[in-house]
């Protein structure tokens, strides 16, 4: 059970460790991109590629799609990315319902594990497997892996790296499990952190934080939904960003253009932009942005339209 292109790796390890897979469950095909054209989830494409049966769902608790689902009399279900499974459905399987999770839990319970763990400036994070329980994940943990996080990385970038990293926990997981040997361990929900759904108003950028912290707000909303400020009335979106080390004496979110640098100050230093979109154009570097662009050198980037 899985939809976006992060599930794919672990679809992929599970048909190449020889596993039978009965069934893959998807998301119905929904608009996507900038034109908003119907596109089929990538684990629906992934698995056309690999000839399996595939099932498009709309609501988990349709009763046809249970009983489906029971017919198929599966030992295990794989979850990767997909939604909040209920108890009739998770416990259809014989030898249990298991999740992939992109974080080491019990931190980052939640939607946005990537997002969070790099906006709060974490250096490692990894994935875990678990049993699914009633409470979101809450359940016991079969397997986790680590991986450090480099500190330019975005999260779309160590998401890729997750994605590949998940796979590895997926299959060694559904060994564990075929050779009777899962052993589990019981979270303690007291080291809990959350990692809730992200909002747009979640990827306002405050310049008056520090520079290394609007740093990691940056790549941990890069490339989605993109960290944003406003320049005069046009929202821009802020992609990447470098830390300059350099002091700064202007006021928070002032702009200073040195030698085809766009740099922006915070509350203890400059902060490079790197890669930017203003509102209505498309993606550019900041060099290629500043030869076509006149920004002022009392330009101010600020928190809401002027």
């Amino acid at each position: 059970m899985g939809t976006p292109e992060f599930a794919v790796p672990s679809l992929r390890a599970v048909v190449e460790a020889g596993h039978e897979v009965v069934a893959v469950v998807t998301n119905q095909d929904e608009p996507q991109g900038r034109g908003l054209k119907v596109a089929p989830p990538a684990v629906k494409v992934a698995a056309a590629e690999l000839t399996l049966p595939v099932i498009q769902v709309s609501s988990l608790g349709d009763p046809d799609f249970i009983k489906d689902l029971s017919s198929l009399s599966p030992d295990v279900m794989v979850v990767v990315a997909f939604r909040i499974l209920p108890r009739e459905i998770y416990s259809i399987p014989k030898l249990g319902t298991f999740n992939l999770h992109a974080s080491l839990l019990p931190k980052y319970r939640g939607a946005a594990p990537i997002n969070w763990a790099i906006i709060n400036g974490e250096d490692e994070t990894g994935v875990t497997t678990f049993f699914l329980d009633d409470k979101v994940d809450t359940g016991n943990i079969i397997l986790q892996k680590k991986i450090r996080i480099g500190e330019n990385e975005t999260a779309g970038e160590l998401s890729k790296r997750l994605a590949v990293l998940g796979a590895e926990a997926v299959a060694e997981t559904l060994a564990r499990i075929e050779n009777g040997n899962a052993d589990v361990m019981e979270q303690d929900s007291s080291l809990s952190t959350k990692a809730p759904k992200i909002a747009k108003e979640d990827c306002l950028i405050d310049w008056s934080k520090s520079a290394p912290a609007v740093h990691n707000f940056v790549r941990g909303f890069s490339p989605e939904p993109g960290a944003y400020t406003f320049l005069g009335s046009r929202m821009m979106k802020i992609f990447r960003t470098g830390l300059t080390h350099e002091e700064d004496d202007l006021q928070e979110g002032a702009v200073k253009v040195d030698g085809g640098r766009l740099l922006v100050a915070c509350a203890d230093e400059f902060l490079e932009v790197l890669e930017l979109q203003l509102e209505g154009k498309k993606k550019l570097s900041s060099a290629d942005f500043l030869r076509g662009a006149r920004i002022e050198q009392d330009a101010q980037l600020g928190q809401s339209r002027k």
